[in-house]
């Protein structure tokens, strides 16, 4: 498998349009005129992104929110959605959980492709959106001596993977179906230095824009909220799946929603990312690539 990291920095050479910013962000801010448009394109494949017995209605509605959650990172108004669609067993709850998450989120299906294929299966899902601040923030923002912020907790998707997985009870819904959040990117958006979502892990993806701002960001994992026991505290920094937003910022702003500083951005060092002062170690897994399946760890 061509490894993800070496592939993308492939594609760079490709992507040479000012709108696609290097490939160095969560999305691409396209000037239409006197507007601003957001793009984002994200894909579920079964064994990697969504276990095979899982509900096709719960498949569906992560594939929304999760493309959603990148337009939420740009504090973007949904404006609609495009989708690809593989062929197969439960179509028809697929697009129950379709219909489901767009009434939801209030957002339209302008078109898409449907194709034979499989398995493992493959959706894909473009989403549209319209930016609400200019200009539209991204990832390279970050500023020595900004505070770092996340919106919520994390480790709940982790605990829903594997109560799923295990075929146990207990609470999956933060694992199946996420929630992008939106509203609060939209309020952020004008206040914030740099800004993602946690999707990978929280230590890769603060690693992200501390390459993509040449700094280095210095994280607290004592300060960090988590959704699972205390002893594992350090999975939940690295599992991911969470689509809490992740951000810099000065300090003493007045915050319009709740957030926790959990770090500080600090001078571009040895390495973009120190946990409580130190360098990670060497082949310290901070998050997920694609270089393997879910449940593989």
């Amino acid at each position: 498998m061509t490894d993800e990291l070496d592939f993308i920095q492939s594609l760079r050479a490709i992507a040479a349009h000012p709108a696609a910013r290097g490939l160095e962000d969560d999305a691409a801010v396209l000037q239409v005129g006197s507007e601003t448009l957001i793009l984002t394109h994200d894909t579920m494949v079964e064994g990697v992104h969504y276990l095979p017995q899982q509900n096709m209605a719960d498949v569906a509605w992560k594939l929304v929110s999760v493309n959603l959650s990148d337009l939420a990172a740009k504090g973007a108004q949904p404006l609609g959605v495009l989708y690809s669609h593989m062929l197969g067993a439960n179509d028809n709850q697929f697009l129950d959980g379709l219909r489901e998450a767009l009434q939801a989120y209030n957002v339209p299906l302008l078109g898409g492709d449907t194709t034979a294929g499989g398995p493992p299966r493959a959706f894909g899902l473009t989403a549209i959106g319209r930016a609400t601040h200019r200009p539209v923030p991204s990832r390279s923002g970050a500023k020595p001596g900004d505070g770092v912020y996340l919106t919520g907790p994390v480790g709940a998707a982790m605990l829903g993977f594997e109560t799923l997985r295990d075929n146990n009870d207990g609470d999956t819904a933060a694992y199946r179906r996420p929630i992008a959040l939106l509203r609060q990117g939209r309020a952020l958006a004008p206040l914030v230095s740099a800004i993602m979502d946690v999707s990978d892990g929280l230590l890769l993806d603060a690693s992200r824009i501390a390459n993509a701002s040449k700094v280095t960001i210095n994280l607290d994992p004592r300060a960090v909220p988590i959704a699972v026991p205390e002893n594992r505290r350090d999975e939940a920094l690295r599992w991911g799946d969470d689509y809490q937003l992740l951000f810099t910022a000065p300090d003493a702003i007045q915050w319009p929603v709740p957030v926790h500083q959990i770090g500080k951005v600090e001078e571009c060092g040895p390495s973009p990312l120190l946990i409580n002062g130190a360098v990670p170690q060497k082949g310290d897994r901070l998050g997920f690539r694609h270089s393997r399946s879910i449940g593989t760890d």
